[in-house]
């Protein structure tokens, strides 16, 4: 029974769902699960702490003893718990954790007092940390190879959408690409100062998506009927996943954006427009077969293709069209898992009651 409940477990996890599991917790189901990264992390941050004013042999006590400090209680627990000393924690908690954050800035305080360098290591543990709970947690790594998988079917799904979508955003583009204004403003933008701006665009669609997924996984929810009823942090996983699959989406739309308006700028902005335009033929990047791709041609063209997938991220979640096209996809991909996650529940039904009968017997 538990090599079943085992493989409808990983099957979860694979499917960027891991919060579906039941008694999902961060003790039992994520640090531990990131120990070896951790202990890594560890060993790199004790190395790092080598004091050359000291001798070759008081730093390696040093990092001999922070081992110690790290690997005493963890042994002394395994053996407790009657397992061998040296096994890996199936349980990672608070001391663990705060083994793993307060050891290695000893180091630093130890040698010279180095407080600064004690409170960065400390800040970037706790970061660290965090950043394991989210990643493993959530399932991100899976979430994104899903993704991945399905990158050719979304991009499909999001040109068909595209083309549905372009008479009145090809519009809007071809107007601000052929206007002058445009490529004065964008043509001469530095590096920095563009990527602002696109990440302006990118921040906006964010924040739609994030206001906008809670109503649309509850609508989900509600549509496969889904007993029990998900809990807020299954929501959350849920809602990722649509939010990974749908930043995929848009990002696949603005590249597309993008390198049509490369091409098209390639076609019919010729060096005396643009030098009516900026006062420039353009600083050339790359020439194919007699064309030069300009670095204005390249910035216009991406501040366009951001403020294109501005346009469609929120397109598809406000037009009934494109919306149930979007998440018919999505809706199927989901279904699949939510009959997995019905199995599973009898399965570990089962097992319980097969439990509680053992205990019965063995109460007789």
């Amino acid at each position: 029974m538990s090599a079943e409940l085992g493989d409808y477990e990983r099957r979860l996890r694979r499917a960027g769902l891991p919060l579906l599991i039941e008694d999902y917790s961060a003790r039992e189901d994520i640090f531990n699960r990131a120990i070896p990264f951790l202990a890594l992390m560890f060993l790199a941050e004790l190395g790092s702490a080598f004091n050359f004013e000291w001798s070759l042999w008081a730093n390696v006590a040093a990092v001999v003893g922070g081992l110690l400090v790290l690997l005493a209680p963890i042994a002394a627990l395994n053996v407790h718990r009657g397992r061998r000393w040296y096994a890996l924690p199936e349980r990672v908690g608070y001391t663990e954790l705060a083994i793993f954050v307060l050891v290695p800035p000893l180091l630093p305080l130890m040698g010279g007092g180095q407080v600064g360098s004690a409170a960065l290591t400390i800040i970037g543990n706790v970061v660290v940390l965090g950043l394991v709970y989210v990643v493993v947690g959530y399932g991100l790594l899976s979430i994104l190879r899903w993704a991945i998988v399905r990158v050719f079917g979304q991009l499909a799904s999001a040109l068909t959408m595209l083309a549905r979508a372009i008479p009145l955003l090809l519009f809007f583009a071809l107007v601000l690409f052929i206007n002058a204004e445009m490529w004065q403003v964008f043509g001469a933008i530095d590096g920095g100062d563009l990527a602002g701006v696109i990440g302006l665009f990118v921040g906006l669609g964010c924040v739609f998506l994030v206001v906008r997924l809670p109503g649309e996984v509850r609508l989900l929810e509600e549509g496969e009927r889904v007993e029990p009823a998900l809990t807020r942090r299954q929501r959350l996983n849920v809602g990722l996943v649509m939010f990974v699959s749908y930043a995929l989406q848009t990002l696949i739309v603005s590249l597309a954006v993008a390198v049509f308006f490369v091409l098209f700028g390639l076609l019919t902005i010729s060096d005396a427009v643009m030098e009516t335009w900026i006062g420039t033929d353009g600083d050339g990047v790359w020439t194919i077969g007699g064309a030069t791709i300009t670095a204005e041609l390249l910035r216009v063209s991406a501040a366009i293709a951001a403020f294109s997938g501005l346009y469609y991220s929120i397109a598809v979640l406000t037009d009934a069209t494109y919306r149930t096209e979007f998440l018919g996809d999505f809706e199927r991909s989901l279904r699949r898992v939510f009959v997995l996650r019905a199995e599973y529940l009898v399965a570990l039904g089962r097992r319980a009651a097969g439990d509680h009968q053992v205990v019965e017997e063995r109460g007789r």
